[in-house]
């Protein structure tokens, strides 16, 4: 099988799991592998459920609810990744955007599966702005590294982000609520004053912010349109 059909087939199985958890699947799902990620953009993937709870404002509660199912998935997702590409998917991350309509899987694989793609946007400069916005937000991250995708899609790890009040919440139990806030917070900040659009010289149709508390770790991923 060839690495496209291989991207093709964990696609197709994401989205008929999600048709079958979740009653109706996304509208388009597509996976990128490069080195040592692979990343699941997906569109158009609403519940008649959740829509409703939208509507009347609820999104705390689909945002709780999805992420739930969703870690639940994962674990199936990730039998499919090593089955598949022979590698094993050792971290993963996702994130929603609910107003658009549109989400993304991340997986950290432990062996480099698909070829590198070589960006020539200034990595120096995507890295300065993350650092730039993370410091109005909480703290300048003590490491940032970019990794280019494809040329629609870029990942920028964040290392050692957390402050120390939200260590202490975390300790109290209070993981929910903090990615909860953090996730409104952040997003609001990337989109509202980031300048990815002049620096990638193309439009953002997206950005997703995820977290791993435990290791003070964050992804996120920048959808530029094609």
């Amino acid at each position: 099988m060839t690495d496209q059909k291989k991207e093709e087939y964990i696609s197709s199985y994401i989205s008929k799991l999600l048709r079958k958890q979740f009653g109706r699947g996304p509208q388009s799902c597509q996976t990128t592998v490069t080195k040592n990620h692979l990343v699941t953009y997906i569109r158009g993937f609403l519940s008649p459920m959740e829509d409703i709870l939208l509507e009347y404002g609820q999104n705390k509660y689909v945002d709780y609810a999805r992420n739930v199912i969703i870690t639940h998935l994962l674990d199936e997702i990730k039998g499919v990744v090593q089955v598949t590409l022979g590698v094993e998917a050792v971290e993963y991350y996702h994130d929603w955007n609910l107003p658009n309509n549109s989400g993304v899987l991340i997986f950290d694989l432990d062996t480099e599966s698909g070829q590198e793609y070589n960006s020539d946007v200034d990595i120096q400069r995507v890295e300065l702005e993350v650092g730039r916005i993370s410091f109005m937000v909480e703290k300048v991250p003590d490491q940032i590294k970019t990794y280019p995708i494809s040329p629609s899609i870029y990942l920028i790890e964040r290392s050692g982000i957390l402050i120390q009040i939200e260590k202490a919440l975390i300790e109290k139990g209070f993981e929910n609520e903090l990615k909860f806030t953090k996730d409104e917070l952040e997003k609001r900040y990337f989109h509202r004053d980031g300048r990815f659009e002049d620096i990638f010289n193309k439009s953002v149709m997206d950005i997703f912010i995820d977290w791993n508390f435990k290791k003070d770790k964050s992804i996120m991923a920048i959808i530029l349109r094609a």
